[in-house]
Order: structure tokens, then C-alpha cells, then sequence
């Protein structure tokens, strides 16, 4: 095959847009497809390669036979970004058997949407060696870490209100102590001009034991009754 001209790469004048530093980081490539690319064959369908560089890292994707005016690839690539080096450079090649292969167009795509923003599918001009329109190139771009809008920052407690305000009630949750009141203590009454009496504990006291009367003893044994008591008189 021709051993095609290397191009040189040049820095996104729009780089200053992307704040964060991309060195060491991935930017995934995919070549999709081509439209309406020129003609470069009389007879036959030309058969369209893609060469993808960014710095000195070139990629190529397979060759799309008879692919014509509108060949499709759908090949992924992978780069490890350089801090400066914010644009991708695109030469589409007719691949020749007996010849060498014809340039289709070239073109430089920007990397500016694709670091900011994280994700790029858009299609680029191209241009033939004389400056003509020459197609289409549709490439999806994908960098992970682009930069991501700062969520608002909580709201502090007690902005918007008034030094003694309480912070705003949220639902489902339980309100501050702080928001009851205690209660009022209870009301006090003048004294009573009638005795008190002592309040009941609620036990009784026992009752003082008494004491048993003492009975008279009795002798023992009984004594015996006179003879003729046990029958009555006048029997």
C-alpha cells in the first residue's frame, strides 16, 4: 500500500473552553460512516479506507469493498489524550490493488464538544488536495471525564429567615422540640381559711391489741359434790 504523508497535528485554538487537564485520560472514537465522498475511480466502485491521527497515534479502519460514495465502518478506537493536543485529523483513502491509493479528502475535527460536553456526534467536511468539497465523515466521540455542571449547593441553615426564625419544616420528618412551648405551671390558689386536715396516705393503722381479761383457775380435780346432790328434791 502507499505509504501516505504523515500531517502534522495542531492544538484546538478553542481549547481554553475545557479548564480541566485531560492528559492520561481516554477519548473513545467511532468511525461510522461517509456520505457523498468523491468519485476517484471511472470504472469500478472505489473501495474507502479511514485513517483517524491524533498526534502521533494513526488508526485505520478496514476497507469498506465497493464501498463507493457512502461505505460504512462502525470501528471503534481508543486514545490516551495529550495535554495540548485537542483536534483529530481525518484522511479518507481509495484502496488500489495494482496502484497506489488515491486521496478521497481530509479534514481536522476539534475535540472542543467532545471534552466539554462528554459525548460528539456530528459530521466533518472534507476536503480534496485541491480544496474541494470532497464528503462527509460522521464520527461519535465519547470522553468520560468531561466537565459536569456543580450541583447548587445546599442551602445553608437559617439563609432566608430571620435571626430567630426556625428553619423550614419538611415533611416526613419530625419537628424541632424547640417549636413547643413549655407548658404554663400550674395556677396557684390562696390559702384556705378552714384547717387542713392530713391528707390520707391511704394505710390504715392497726388497731392496739387488747388485752384478754383473765379468767379465775380452776381447780383440779373439781370438787365433788356432796351425796344425794344428783337427784332432785323431794324424790
Amino acid at each position: 500500500m502507499y505509504n501516505h504523508p504523515s500531517i502534522s497535528p495542531s492544538a484546538d485554538h478553542h481549547s481554553l473552553m475545557t479548564s480541566h487537564s485531560i492528559h492520561g485520560s481516554l477519548l473513545e472514537v467511532t468511525v461510522v460512516s461517509c456520505n457523498n465522498l468523491k468519485d476517484t475511480e471511472w470504472i469500478s466502485r472505489q473501495d474507502p479506507y479511514v485513517c483517524v491521527e491524533y498526534g502521533s497515534i494513526r488508526s485505520s479502519t478496514r476497507t469498506c469493498k465497493d464501498g463507493g460514495k457512502n461505505p460504512t465502518f462502525q470501528e471503534k478506537f481508543v486514545y490516551s489524550l495529550v495535554e495540548g493536543l485537542r483536534d483529530l485529523n481525518i484522511t479518507v483513502w481509495n484502496s488500489n490493488t495494482l496502484t497506489h491509493d488515491d486521496l478521497i479528502g481530509n479534514g481536522r475535527v476539534p475535540l472542543t464538544k467532545a471534552l466539554s460536553q462528554g459525548f460528539d456526534d456530528s459530521s466533518w467536511p472534507l476536503q480534496s488536495k485541491t480544496g474541494r468539497h470532497a464528503g462527509e465523515v460522521r464520527l461519535i466521540m465519547h470522553y468520560s471525564n468531561a466537565n459536569k455542571p456543580a450541583k447548587d449547593n445546599a442551602q445553608k441553615p437559617g439563609k432566608g429567615f430571620g435571626p430567630s426564625a426556625p428553619p423550614p419544616y419538611v415533611t416526613g420528618s419530625a419537628p424541632p422540640a424547640y417549636m413547643y412551648a413549655a407548658p404554663p405551671p400550674a395556677a396557684s390558689y390562696p390559702p384556705s381559711p378552714y384547717p387542713s386536715y392530713p391528707q390520707n396516705s391511704g394505710v390504715y393503722p392497726y388497731p392496739p391489741p387488747q388485752t384478754a381479761a383473765p379468767y379465775p383457775p380452776h381447780p383440779y380435780p373439781p370438787n365433788p359434790a356432796p351425796y344425794g346432790s344428783h337427784y332432785p328434791p323431794g324424790n
